[in-house]
């Protein structure tokens, strides 16, 4: 009989994976597929909901293929997802209603603008911890209830299911029978109250989002329901969920106050653990829940970058600079610096601390002596210079200094760029042997809820590091880039605003 395993899928913004972990958080097998990106308007993004469905159920046959597994040997699946984006669908049939518009999508800005004219920023701060930005799902589920026919009344009638991608998977997970979400993906929604941890009933007057559409809201660790038998061969406990910024936050063993951890996806995301009560933040951050074992609530501050991964995944796909977005570091190593160029990749607006909706890409500096390998490098730069800023606007709200810096995502494997962010930050950054720790956090918590994994020492135990990237820059090299950054910034700022 094979030991159990815990089944992650983690829905990503550009894909679909499954990981199987074992006891010791290693990963036994994985099956990734990409699906397709739909951009019907300059600003706008959205996805397939169904080709997400269908894709993420094939990863996690695969990945049990793979691991020539039984789908018997899972103990629990876990699920951890790309934020904010947000659908509605059938609750009776299980088929989308709308397109799922994605975190990215800019499409509610001007909606955004309105609610902060007529003096609604101060008290979505307050309830949320969010800034009134079109991030953020709430305006997204507004939108698809004003302009798609007949949706309104069917979400009145608690015949239209509203969720960001967590629920729409557990509700096909669980062959339709359960609509829930966890804590750390309704303090997304900018519907949600912090203090009461519960969805805010003016914050869904104000964005006329009829109560019966959303989903009931669980603890991140607890079995939602189980999937039917022929789904994927057995009936498992769907005992686990998290965002991928919380569920990376766990992954990386940060269950205390003052632990960090940066993960470099396609945006970048600094999260902060700050105990059992929300931070409020003066310095451009979000306050938002961290994931949730039981009923005592844990909170985060969080620094939200937009676009990291994905300007190189843009220099592979739209200039084809480079075939593999892997090959970044090697031409990036092939220069000694960037010859002066800065790369601002705000394709759809600046996120912390900026918060900057009319922001457009910039790429500066530029000379005949410009060469690819010059605007890679400059791509990677910066990616460490967004983080920077987020890191200096956490240490301002909690009063630290962070002595060390984790890391994971898919570009913590670059070692050129890690060594890059050590010598930007002037501190150490720190990458563990598992860098899956986002679907690592969604596979401990789903582990907790079915009693897989005894509690969080356990947990924490698995946790080992890879390498130590110290810093070997120059203070006076160092600020002088990061000045250069700061006014390539001022250039992009605004780019797109109205008149």
């Amino acid at each position: 009989m094979r030991e159990p395993v815990i089944l992650a899928l983690d829905q990503g913004t550009t894909s679909c994976r499954a990981i199987c972990f074992d006891r010791e958080g290693q990963v036994l097998g994985l099956a990734q597929r990409e699906f397709a990106q739909h951009y019907p308007q300059p600003g706008w993004v959205e996805h397939d909901a169904q080709e997400i469905w269908e894709t993420q159920l094939g990863v996690a046959r695969e990945a049990l293929q793979r691991c020539a597994l039984p789908a018997a040997a899972v103990a629990a699946i876990g699920i951890t997802n790309q934020r904010e984006t947000v659908l509605f669908w059938d609750r009776r049939t299980g088929q989308p209603l709308t397109r799922a518009i994605v975190w990215q999508c800019r499409r509610t800005a001007g909606m955004c603008e309105r609610l902060k004219a007529a003096g609604h920023e101060a008290a979505v701060r307050e309830r949320t911890g969010l800034v009134l930005d079109a991030y953020f799902s709430g305006t997204k589920v507004a939108w698809l209830l004003e302009h798609t026919p007949g949706l309104r009344e069917k979400a009145r009638r608690g015949e239209a299911c509203a969720g960001t991608i967590d629920s729409w998977l557990i509700f096909r997970l669980t062959g339709g029978t359960v609509h829930v979400t966890d804590p750390t993906n309704a303090s997304r929604t900018m519907l949600f109250n912090l203090h009461t941890r519960a969805w805010d009933e003016d914050l869904l007057a104000l964005l006329e989002v009829p109560r019966r559409a959303l989903p009931d809201v669980r603890p991140s660790s607890a079995v939602y329901g189980k999937t039917p038998a022929d789904l994927l061969g057995a009936r498992i406990p769907v005992a686990g969920a998290a965002g991928d910024q919380q569920a990376a936050l766990f992954g990386q063993a940060c269950f205390a106050s003052g632990l960090a951890k940066n993960t470099y996806g396609t945006g970048s995301f600094l999260l902060v653990h700050t105990g059992e009560k929300p931070a409020p933040s003066r310095h451009g951050l979000l306050t938002t829940m961290a994931a949730t074992v039981g009923e005592t609530p844990a909170y985060a501050l969080e620094g939200s970058i937009f676009v990291t991964g994905a300007a190189i995944q843009w220099l592979r796909d739209g200039l084809r600079l480079i075939e593999d977005s892997a090959d970044s570091e090697r031409h990036a190593a092939g220069v000694p610096d960037t010859g002066g160029v800065y790369f601002v990749p705000a394709f759809v607006g600046l996120g912390a601390p900026h918060w900057d909706p009319y922001a457009r890409g910039a790429i500066l500096g530029l000379t005949r002596g410009t060469t690819r390998a010059h605007l890679i490098r400059a791509a990677l730069e910066a990616i460490a210079y967004q983080s920077r800023e987020v890191v200096e606007a956490a240490e301002q709200d909690a009063g630290i200094r962070m002595a060390e810096l984790k890391v994971d995502g898919g570009a913590a494997r670059n070692d050129f760029l890690m060594q890059l962010q050590a010598d930007i930050l002037d501190r150490p950054v720190i990458r563990p042997r598992v860098t899956e720790t986002t679907a690592l956090g969604a596979a401990y918590l789903a582990g907790l809820a079915v009693g897989y994994w005894g509690g969080l020492e356990e947990i924490g135990r698995n946790w080992r590091v890879d390498r130590r990237f110290e810093p070997r820059m120059e203070e006076r090299e160092r600020n002088a880039l990061y000045a250069g950054w700061r006014r390539a910034v001022g250039r992009a700022a605004g780019w797109a605003a109205p008149g």
